[in-house]
């Protein structure tokens, strides 16, 4: 179906400070207006993503931004005459914005979660901050980025309708393959996490301790001032998406590191895992189910349990070994795990869902004819 109107509410479209949510709406979303769809993205103006906006005028759909709740009344004919209407994990107030939404709109309503096990986890506790159970089946769709047997938990324990998995993807127009002198034999590019730091430990820092001949980088916010970095591991605060490729052509491997939610669920590829693989640049990530799935072991990906596998690597690879596995892994990104190939998958089940809705319309008027 072309020329749907969808509204989305979501963590932040105009900030990729401290998270990855928006690198992953842009990619999605601008694949997605491509397929000559509209789109208004709706953002809680926050001051600390306000104080960090890299974009503002985004060219691919209407951005507005809303002070709280209440605000959101600016939007209920938008919300309301709405194709589709879809609301994002870690919204501010996303319970009862998810509620304002489903009684709003009169298209189809999906929730699309970036983070699907920690939003389990979080209700497996109680704890509502942007979804609650009883908000899920009114979901028509439930699009998450973890797939795996956690798509038939959500079916069958929390009653969704249709769950389907949405990974993240990359635009490969802003992540190209680029030629850079190597800073650093191993980088990594995340926000600080507390259950991500031991990973980060065993797989980076351990391994820059034992080798002070080599060069290493940890870049992203948030990383506590007691941390004990060696000396030959760089720190950058914040490294802005446009300089993204930079970073990865400037790295011989680069670390993908996986929360522990994540890992205990499976099938939780991380955004960073298909930027960096977009770049030719070989990647070593930690172990869970499904990674085999995104990218082939030995192959395409390395794999590495601890610090001596990390070494055996930065040590004995060389050149052609490292330029065959960046351009194995950018070839199997570009095929499979495109934000076009997030787009249509997109619109596909948008329009399952609609379809399905006008059938359960149907059905009482047929059941009485």
């Amino acid at each position: 179906m072309k020329g749907m109107r969808v509204v989305v509410l979501g963590l932040s479209l105009s900030s990729s400070w401290g998270n990855g949510h928006a690198t992953t709406f842009r990619a999605l979303l601008k694949a997605f207006a491509a397929r000559g769809h509209d789109v208004l993205f709706l953002e809680r103006d926050v001051p600390w993503y306000a104080a960090h906006r890299d974009l503002t005028s985004p060219d691919f759909c209407h951005l507005e931004f809303y002070s709280s709740l209440q605000d959101l009344a600016r939007y209920r004919e938008s919300v309301a005459s709405a194709d589709a209407v879809i609301v994002g994990s870690y919204v501010p107030e996303g319970v009862p914005v998810g509620r304002w939404v489903q009684d709003t709109a009169t298209g189809v309503v999906a929730f699309y979660d970036i983070d699907t096990p920690v939003t389990l986890a979080k209700l497996e506790k109680g704890d509502y901050e942007y979804l609650s159970p009883e908000l899920i089946p009114n979901y028509d769709v439930y699009f998450s980025f973890t797939g795996g047997p956690t798509l038939h938990l959500l079916m069958d324990r929390y009653k969704s309708p249709a769950a389907h998995a949405l990974y993240c993807s990359v635009d490969p127009d802003l992540y190209p393959a680029l030629v850079r002198r190597k800073q650093w034999d191993l980088s990594y590019l995340g926000t600080y996490s507390p259950d991500r730091q031991p990973t980060l430990e065993r797989l980076l820092i351990e391994p820059a301790r034992r080798a002070p001949n080599l060069r290493f980088v940890v870049a992203g916010p948030q990383y506590p001032a007691d941390i004990d970095w060696p000396a030959n591991v760089d720190r950058i605060d914040h490294v802005p998406p446009s300089k993204h490729p930079d970073f990865y052509a400037a790295s011989r491997f680069t670390l993908n590191v996986t929360r522990a939610d994540m890992i205990r669920a499976g099938y939780s590829p991380s955004v960073r895992l298909f930027e960096a693989a977009a770049c030719a640049t070989p990647i070593i990530s930690d172990i869970w189910d499904g990674i085999d799935t995104i990218l082939e072991p030995n192959r395409e990906i390395v794999l590495a349990r601890g610090a001596d596998q990390v070494m055996e690597v930065l040590g004995g690879w060389d050149e052609a070994q490292l330029m065959a596995m960046g351009c194995a892994a950018r070839q199997r990104i570009l095929a499979e795990h495109t934000a076009s190939h997030r787009a249509a998958s997109m619109e596909r089940d948008l329009v399952q869902a609609r379809r399905r809705r006008e059938q359960e319309h149907r059905l009482p008027l047929e059941a009485g004819a």
